[in-house]
């Protein structure tokens, strides 16, 4: 009897020894004929039973949840968060992992992802091998932190607010979420409905009181009257010509005050910002370590959102210096300018980096940071900065196949990795934060 080759497999269950992680949260496994699953909920080494949660008879692949462990690994915990599981929130990817444990897989994936994409050992990316905790972030087995400054909840039919479930539409409510920071759970957003609201986005600033949430209605639905448990501005997104995103203040500031690198930032209309509180510090000191600016060079910030990078090149380059940031998000370049308008040696871009860095008819730069979206800056980007002789690039990277990607670009245009760092700012996630700092290849060393 032959199955139908698109016949779903969705509930087909399988006992599997687990291997290796893979970039995405999951681990790699094989079934006794050989197909591949990518089974959520495992570690390592385990023997568990997968049930599928999405494929075909006829797809290169399965995606699966590790619904019962046969064998445990020695790294495995019980899940903190009663929200955690298969089916349940896809918010967090390793809740079932020790911490120690979480930061090794992390390691594993870069591994991998230099090795695949970018033909580098991490002796050869300079890189020690460990992904670094954020400060004050090392907490017991079976604890978490709370780091995230912003949260977006989603909100089901009956206005309950909650997170996704993993490659899903379908909403987990939750009562408390583990991983939000104080700032955000003394709002007290899970506590109550919100009717006619399809999404809730809860800000809490880092070195201020400054509290936002940012409302999402549903089509046709209204604005509720917003009391939450804490002084909060209210913003809310609607649709502008041609089904773009606008957003509206309801009442308070459009924006909060962020504090890193010893200046305060605008941040408006819940714009981009790192979400870990110690990750903006961490960020600019590796980056500041790694490039070592000098008086009277001239330096570029791409990718610049509210220009942070910017400012810390600004101040070591000096009154000789200069520093030219490119962002195309318009309200972040306003806000870019006005955080930085006190050092007239700053000038900040509107446009694509690719279509506005030609324009500017630079043709020559000492330093180079970028800090691309997850998809990397891309082939054709790479080559216009190495064309410009920096004697260092930073490349801050939240993806680490796109960061591999780019430093296989950039080996191709002359530049090697002088030394790479990773860091744990999204704890119990597989997300992972890496500084590649990279100079010309003729300057390198040779690896001993």
């Amino acid at each position: 009897m032959h199955r139908d080759p698109k016949a779903s497999l969705v509930g087909e269950e399988y006992e599997v020894e687990v291997g290796p992680v893979a970039h995405g949260g999951h681990c790699v496994a094989r079934t006794s004929e050989g197909r591949v699953l990518f089974v959520r909920h495992a570690l390592p080494g385990e023997r568990v039973v997968a049930r599928v949660t999405e494929g075909e008879t006829d797809s290169r692949f399965l995606r699966a949840d590790a619904v019962r462990v046969l064998e445990a690994s020695k790294d495995r915990v019980e899940a903190p968060c009663p929200f955690s599981g298969p089916g349940r929130c896809g918010g967090c990817d390793w809740q079932h992992a020790a911490p120690g444990a979480q930061r090794r897989l992390k390691a594993e994936v870069i591994t991998e992802q230099l090795s695949r994409l970018a033909g580098l050992t991490p002796e050869e990316a300079r890189w020690d091998g460990t992904v670094e905790p954020a400060p004050g972030d090392k907490v017991a087995r079976g604890e978490v932190p709370a780091w995230r400054t912003r949260v977006q909840y989603a909100v089901d039919e009956q206005g309950r607010p909650g997170l996704r479930r993993h490659r899903s539409h379908d909403v987990e409510p939750v009562d408390h979420c583990l991983i939000a920071a104080p700032g955000v759970t003394e709002l007290g957003i899970e506590k109550r409905e919100w009717p006619q609201i399809a999404t809730v986005e809860a800000i809490a600033a880092t070195g201020s009181s400054d509290r936002q949430v940012v409302l999402t209605p549903r089509p046709g639905g209204r604005l509720p009257l917003v009391e939450l448990d804490r002084p909060v501005s209210v913003l809310r997104i609607g649709e502008g010509r041609e089904g773009t995103r606008q957003v509206h203040r309801v009442h308070g500031r459009p924006f909060v005050r962020e504090r890193a690198a010893g200046r305060t930032w605008r941040v408006g209309e819940g714009g981009f910002w790192q979400v870990h509180p110690k990750a903006a510090d961490l960020l600019v000191e590796a980056v500041m370590q790694g490039l070592m600016p000098r008086k009277g060079e001239m330096a570029l910030d791409l990718y610049c959102g509210v220009g942070l990078f910017a400012g810390a090149l600004a101040e070591r380059v000096g009154e000789r210096g200069a520093v030219l940031g490119i962002e195309s998000g318009k309200r972040a370049v306003e806000d870019a300018r006005h955080n930085l308008q006190d050092l007239d040696r700053v000038r900040i871009e509107h446009g694509k980096v690719e279509q506005v860095l030609p324009r500017t008819g630079i043709t020559e730069a000492d330093l180079i940071v970028l800090d691309p979206p997850r998809a990397g800056a891309g082939k054709e980007t790479v080559a216009r900065l190495a064309s410009l002789g920096p004697r260092r690039i930073a490349y801050v990277a939240c993806d680490p196949a796109a960061l591999a990607r780019d430093l296989a670009y950039f080996r191709e245009a002359g530049y090697v990795p002088r030394r790479l760092r990773a860091f744990d700012l999204f704890p119990v996630t597989h997300h992972v934060e890496c500084v590649a700092i990279l100079e010309p290849a003729a300057k390198q060393v040779p690896v001993p």
